[in-house]
Order: C-alpha cells, then sequence, then structure tokens
C-alpha cells in the first residue's frame, strides 16, 4: 500500500495487528505519520497531544519493566493495587450490548490462538504480548497534560484515529493500547515524561506479520440502522 492509497481504503483495512515482524520503521517515516496526523481537530486547537517514540532499547527496556510487573500482579495479586489508570477506560459495571461484544472480541481471539477459558496460563502469555508491542519495532505512548479538561480525550481519539489511517498510508499496520494505563508509574519515569502528564494509552506500529494467525480476525460491526436515529 502506498500513500495513494484511499481515505476508505486505508479506513477499512486499519485493524488492531497483533504480530508484527521486525522489519525496521524509519524516522522519516514516523515523523511524516505523525506530521499528517497533528491536522486533527481539536477544541480552540488546543492540540492536546504529546507522543513518545520508543525503539531499540529504551522501547525493550519498557517492554522487560511492565512484563515484570504484570508477572508480579499475577504471583501476588494485592501488587494490582500499586498499578492504577488515571482515567476509567472501561466502566466500572459491564452491561448489555457492551459486555457481549467485549467477550465476543476476546473469545474471537483466543478461539484462532487456540486458548482455552481454563488456559490461564496462555491467557497471561497472550495478555503480556501488549507489553511487548505484539513484537512491532515502534512503540509510541501518549500522555496529557492534567490540567486540561475532559474534552481533550475526544480531541485524542481523533488524533489517535489519524495516525492509524496514515500509517495504512504507508503499508503499516498499528495496535492501540489501554492495556499500558495501569502501568503508569513504570511508563512515565522510563520516557522522561513530566510530573503533569498522564498516560493516555499506548500503541504498536510497525509492518504486520501476515503469516501470524492472529492477524486473521476481522472483528464484526453493528449497522448504521442499529446505531442510528433519524430525524425529520
Amino acid at each position: 500500500m502506498s500513500t495513494s492509497v484511499t481515505i476508505q481504503q486505508a479506513m477499512d483495512s486499519r485493524m488492531s495487528a497483533r504480530a508484527f515482524t521486525q522489519q525496521a520503521v524509519s524516522k522519516e517515516t514516523i515523523t511524516d505519520i505523525l506530521q499528517m496526523s497533528a491536522r486533527a481537530p481539536s477544541g480552540t486547537n488546543t492540540q492536546p497531544w504529546k507522543v513518545y517514540v520508543l525503539q531499540g532499547e529504551s522501547r525493550n527496556s519498557l517492554a522487560d519493566k511492565v512484563c515484570a510487573a504484570h508477572d508480579e500482579i499475577r504471583a501476588h495479586p494485592e501488587k494490582a493495587a500499586d498499578y492504577r489508570e488515571a482515567y476509567d477506560y472501561y466502566p466500572e459495571k459491564w452491561v448489555s450490548p457492551y459486555i457481549d461484544r467485549r467477550r465476543e472480541n476476546g473469545w474471537s481471539l483466543y478461539g484462532l490462538l487456540g486458548i482455552g477459558k481454563a488456559d490461564k496460563d496462555k491467557m497471561h502469555l497472550q495478555h503480556q504480548r501488549n507489553y511487548k508491542f505484539f513484537d512491532a519495532p515502534v512503540g509510541l505512548m501518549f500522555t496529557l497534560d492534567t490540567v486540561m479538561g475532559r474534552g481533550s480525550l475526544l480531541d485524542y481519539g481523533m488524533f489517535l484515529q489519524n495516525i492509524m489511517l496514515a500509517a495504512r498510508a504507508h503499508g503499516l499496520h498499528t495496535c492501540p493500547q489501554a492495556a499500558w494505563n495501569g502501568f503508569a508509574n513504570i511508563i512515565l519515569p522510563h520516557i522522561g515524561a513530566g510530573a503533569d502528564e498522564m498516560l493516555v494509552c499506548g500503541m504498536a506500529l510497525g509492518y504486520a506479520d501476515d503469516s501470524d494467525i492472529a492477524n486473521t480476525l476481522r472483528t464484526p460491526r453493528e449497522t448504521v440502522a442499529s446505531f442510528t436515529h433519524w430525524l425529520g
């Protein structure tokens, strides 16, 4: 796919890739993606996003730190209290139809990977793939100044979507990841973020491994009729 890809093609081909090759992504390509994405709208043009690009040792050492913490929580569940998100990404109480879609998504992936409901060890290792950026050579961390309001998260969503679509224009794939959020107290010092910054999410960026079965998952979408109310 080249930079001549249409917006429709980029939107339709975008997916959350969960396996990447080791093919490097140049600084020039990453810069171009971020520059294109910076045209995202934001309330009164505040442009609240801050981006940290991790490659090489910075990427690998962060993965090691967070994987160790993830293992520690499994061995000592009470340690989970040491790792809290700056904001609630998911609801405190799940209800239908959202819990149903969540379950379908999870078990569709685990089904492809041959992971059953009793396979706790395999589940743990698969979840930990998040903290290795699914082997992508580039990890992105996004932060927001804590002084900003809730609307800046809406602005951020548009910026993140631009990144994912711009990546497709370069033949790259992404995986946006809220899984990192609970480990902000490890991540923020690692990336050199200021004391007034909070972690919004992470993202894996690279070339998708088309030979990996995880990347054959095509998640369903609701029809327009199911979520649209026409008023006349």
